[in-house]
């Protein structure tokens, strides 16, 4: 078994890292779109059973809240606040 001592290839088009991240970040937001798309239709038929049965207490709350912790926990994911070139800078430091 041979290891690869070649030096790495540095023939790709320039900004492909560029064109990788922002793949990267379409994709998170595909994913998203698809995880609250699940959470308001899956929960439109837990509420749609709900006002069938009419039991009074609104229970489809429940799953509601704890599923929508989830949901704005990935939006935070993917659409929040993206960390400055400082932050980065530091976190290089403190791991090499």
């Amino acid at each position: 078994m041979s290891v690869d001592t070649s030096a790495p290839d540095t023939s790709a088009p320039e900004g492909t890292d560029l064109r990788s991240r922002a793949l990267a970040r379409l994709q998170q937001k595909r994913a998203f779109r698809l995880h609250l798309l699940m959470y308001l239709l899956f929960n439109a038929v837990l509420v749609g059973i709900w006002a069938l049965t009419w039991t009074g207490f609104f229970w489809p709350g429940i799953p509601i809240a704890a599923w929508g912790i989830g949901v704005v926990a990935h939006a935070y994911e993917v659409y929040g606040r993206e960390p400055t070139e400082e932050q980065i800078r530091r976190e290089m430091e403190r791991i090499g």
